[in-house]
């Protein structure tokens, strides 16, 4: 079995197959599981996550292993996190030889990730790479983004109307709560788009790997982090109404029409504009004057 971990090419469908079968293992659609099966794709995602030997990368999700390896080979320290515990065996086969990787099980959302990034490699600066499921997509990428400084590069396989979000520019139909989020914590970028047939089995959309680069400051001046994001969750909670609307009917902002009335002229935005149309300065503009009024 060792012989055929060395000389497996995870990337071809055939191979993997029969990887999967020797274990008799059956993909689970719950757990969204989407095996890589592209070298190119592979590549680029290497090539985007610059990984190279020494390099600390977490790893979200990796399934039958194609990314764990290639990035062993590359000498970088893994740690790779897989809710499927069916998938042991194959990892454990798969990564043979290579003790610079190590597999956890568990569910990446109930980590506490600050505390698993300092006891996977300490103080070291990490990155992060991960062929993420559609469903939990925007809740993994909060948590990444929350977990402080230690975390240096995201490269992210994702659901292409995700990807659009992330990159969204106000005024557009992609753009919401998400876009103003990684937008505020990271500069991103969409590196390539995808066909369904590089993945085993095809997926039922097209995705895109997208690279997060942390910023070390905010964009914006804003009074705090959390006053800001509470006027641009009421400002898209209620995304059909004006800012004088949705803005007034927040309890989290706990202001009256009349005061936001005020805060909106103040902040030098017109109260029949709505959320969509705000850029990351505008919404900082509102929370400082929200912050004036309080």
């Amino acid at each position: 079995m060792v012989a055929q971990a060395k000389s497996i090419d995870l990337t071809s469908p055939a191979q993997l197959k029969r990887l999967l079968r020797r274990h008799n293992f059956r993909i689970k659609k719950r757990f969204g599981q989407n095996f890589l099966v592209d070298r190119n794709i592979l590549n680029k995602i290497l090539e985007a996550a610059d990984i190279g030997e020494g390099d600390a990368v977490l790893e979200i999700g990796p399934g039958a292993g194609t990314l764990t390896l290639a990035m062993a080979q590359r000498s970088a320290r893994v740690a790779a996190v897989e809710v499927d515990r069916g998938l042991a065996a194959i990892l454990d086969e798969v990564l043979e030889g290579h003790p610079n990787a190590v597999i956890v099980s568990a569910d990446f959302l109930g980590l506490d990730l600050p505390q698993f990034l300092a006891d996977h490699f300490g103080k070291a600066g990490v990155k992060v790479v991960g062929n993420l499921p559609y469903y939990i997509t925007s809740p993994i990428i909060t948590q990444l983004l929350l977990a402080g400084p230690q975390i240096e590069r995201i490269v992210l396989m994702v659901q292409k109307e995700v990807a659009e979000r992330l990159k969204a520019s106000p005024g557009t139909k992609d753009y919401g709560s998400l876009s103003v989020f990684v937008q505020y914590y990271t500069e991103p970028e969409i590196v390539a788009h995808t066909s369904k047939n590089v993945f085993l089995p095809p997926p039922e959309v097209s995705s895109a790997i997208v690279r997060l680069i942390p910023r070390r400051e905010p964009p914006v001046d804003v009074p705090n982090d959390e006053l800001f994001f509470d006027v641009v969750h009421c400002a898209f909670g209620q995304r059909r109404k004006t800012l004088l609307n949705s803005l007034s009917d927040c309890p989290a902002l706990g202001l009256s029409k009349e005061q936001v009335s005020q805060v909106l002229h103040d902040a030098g935005i017109e109260s029949s504009r709505r959320a969509e149309t705000l850029s990351l300065d505008e919404f900082a503009q509102i929370a400082r004057a929200v912050a004036h009024k309080r």
